[in-house]
């Protein structure tokens, strides 16, 4: 089964299997329509409709559209997390260099094919929570605890905040790139591969 969103984002947690295949169908759906018709546009009503559920059941998950697109970029981040350690699997461990070759690469994926990601992400373009739950923390954080392990590195502040810059920095290059072109400007992305290697180099070699 694919992975739901953290409880913390729902009304209520799934506990049944046919509960969460449900939740899915609707994050799927909420995906779908993002796509098409942008954020502004979508309806916890055609969210229903499109997933084939009841309206009640969007309601029993999310209050409002905007705890859906939260719920979904949280998927994404779980989803994001899980192809980068698949990436990681046949690296050796240790290496840095392949570390970012696979947290970028794999970003670079889900932007140019996953359902709504252009417009949620990992909840960028719609900003939600405090700041300590900004989008890249939660992005950084997940890296550092992902990557310290394979990196022999203690998950303390300061690396922490190496990869909470290392984040802000791609995510400007990489919007930028896709600003330039849909399919992302392949000289920017290069410039910002470039970039992280030399200040990660800097810090981690």
């Amino acid at each position: 089964m694919k992975p739901v969103p953290h409880a913390t984002s729902l009304r209520r947690a799934p506990v049944q299997r046919r509960s969460a295949e449900r939740l899915t169908r609707i994050l799927d759906a909420c995906a779908d329509l993002l796509d098409e018709v942008g954020y502004d546009d979508l309806s916890t009503r055609a969210v229903a409709q499109r997933a084939g559920v009841p309206i009640g059941s969007v309601y029993r998950f999310f209050g409002n559209k905007r705890q859906m697109a939260d719920a979904l970029a949280q998927r994404n981040l779980e989803r994001y997390s899980e192809r980068v350690t698949r990436r990681l699997a046949g690296a050796e461990r240790g290496d840095w260099r392949a570390a970012v070759d696979a947290v970028l690469d794999e970003y670079l994926a889900m932007k140019r094919t996953a359902p709504g990601f252009t417009l949620v992400d990992f909840g960028n373009q719609i900003p939600v929570g405090a700041r300590d739950a900004e989008p890249n923390h939660r992005v950084a954080d997940r890296l550092t605890d992902l990557l310290s392990g394979y990196l022999g590195r203690t998950p303390d502040d300061d690396l922490r905040r190496t990869f909470l810059i290392a984040v802000e920095t791609a995510d400007t290059l990489v919007h930028l790139a896709f600003r330039m072109d849909p399919e992302g400007d392949e000289k920017i992305i290069t410039e910002a591969r470039e970039l992280l290697r030399a200040y990660l180099g800097r810090v981690l070699d």
